[in-house]
């Protein structure tokens, strides 16, 4: 089993009446409410979280990409992981963006990929995800009729650009360059590991299983409504004749912890308060544009996890409601290590990443809970699904070879 740290990068003070005041957290919600001076701590705050991870002993930390978003902080995931790269050596850099569709040309995001592999001496694990109809339909104003070809057209440019070794033209449909001539290219050969988040679709599944790459589930409404999706993408992939291995797939799971079950309520209740019910307050006229789903995925009934608005998202519910339903797993370590090991046998995945900080929660607790975590929990999970080849995971170079930020610095002396 391998573990990561995910970050989402909330913004912590949005006022105590947004709900009544805003029609939702994305897209269009005024950025007059952001306070720069606070975001500038903010940032440094979670990114001091995402370092602290690997001290603690997470296998890889994550970062995503979204747009116009209070909920999410994070238009640009590879300055994120560029900061990483230098202030962190053991743990992968999981970056779950870039949609390749707002790229104009996609060798940007071959090139800043490379560039994050080389600076981290091979640590990438880069995230090709179409995006969320609110970010590339509503924020980039990409037609949702032509995005999955679109898709399909960048993400064969970005792969021949990685593997080739002299300049060549390509005439796409949506692309036309006259020389690509990737410089600089990325460590790990032929590419770096790609995982490609999903957020509901049977077409992701299809292009996980055509590419052997990793299927990585976001969802919001936790790990016993998700056992249903996990499920149709492994009958997919019996379908499609290809191999059962769980590491080829990924849940993302909120967690609170904290030193007991009964003090757990206690600290966490207003920061999953305010997640549920602010971070992810939605308006239905951006979350999902026509033809942002295919029939396909409509005829299978799968259901969005990011975006449809009926999934309710755990919105107006108890701490007891949240937590029996499996959108959070709460408690003390033990409580907590025996629902992730739930997950990972119901769900079958041999790769999880936990949400630690959730919503408004501060610092100091979210430290403790990633501190308990990397001590108390994993330890004991990592011996699951072992005698599995993890082939979507990076092969970095050895420690021996790998720069050591600041040994220059002063070398004329």
């Amino acid at each position: 089993m391998k573990f990561t740290w995910f970050h989402l990068m909330p913004y912590r003070w949005l006022p105590a009446d947004f709900r009544q005041r805003y029609h939702s957290v994305w897209v269009d919600l005024p950025n007059g409410i952001y306070d720069p001076e606070r975001g500038h701590d903010l940032y440094n705050e979670y990114l001091d979280q995402l370092e602290y991870a690997e001290q603690c002993g997470f296998d890889a930390i994550a970062v995503n990409e979204h747009h116009q978003n209070a909920y999410g902080m994070m238009p640009s995931p590879n300055i994120m992981a560029a900061t990483l790269a230098r202030r962190t050596s053991k743990a992968m850099l999981l970056v779950l963006g870039n949609s390749i569709v707002c790229y104009n040309p996609p060798t940007r995001i071959a090139e800043e990929f490379a560039m994050l592999d080389v600076i981290s001496g091979g640590r990438l694990i880069a995230g090709f995800p179409v995006g969320t109809s609110m970010d590339i339909n509503y924020c980039a104003g990409q037609n949702p009729a032509t995005v999955r070809d679109k898709y399909r057209e960048g993400h064969e440019l970005i792969m021949k650009s990685w593997h080739t070794r002299e300049p060549f033209a390509f005439n796409g449909k949506y692309t036309k360059l006259r020389y690509v001539n990737l410089w600089p290219r990325p460590i790990q050969q032929p590419n770096p590991p790609v995982w490609i988040p999903g957020l509901g679709s049977i077409e992701t599944w299809d292009f996980c299983a055509e590419h052997d790459y990793n299927y990585s589930c976001l969802s919001f409404s936790g790990y016993k409504k998700g056992e249903a999706l996990l499920k149709g993408y492994w009958d997919r992939r019996a379908a499609l004749g290809v191999d059962d291995n769980p590491h080829s797939a990924a849940f993302f799971q909120q967690v609170c912890i904290s030193e007991s079950d009964s003090l757990c309520e206690k600290e966490w209740w207003p920061h999953v308060d305010y997640f549920f019910n602010n971070c992810l307050h939605l308006y239905p006229g951006t979350s999902e544009a026509p033809g942002y789903r295919t029939a396909a995925s409509l005829r299978a009934g799968v259901v969005a996890q990011v975006g449809n608005t009926s999934a309710n998202h755990g919105k107006n519910k108890t701490w007891k409601e949240l937590v029996d339903g499996g959108y959070i797993i709460a408690g003390g370590p033990d409580s907590v290590r025996q629902q992730i090991e739930e997950l990972i046998k119901k769900l079958r995945v041999g790769h999880v990443l936990l949400g630690c900080q959730i919503g408004s929660s501060p610092a100091e607790l979210v430290s403790r809970a990633t501190l308990l975590a990397g001590t108390q929990i994993l330890p004991k999970l990592r011996h699951i699904f072992s005698d599995f080849e993890d082939r979507w995971w990076p092969k970095p170079l050895a420690a021996a070879r790998r720069a050591v930020p600041g040994h220059y610095a002063g070398a004329a002396k």
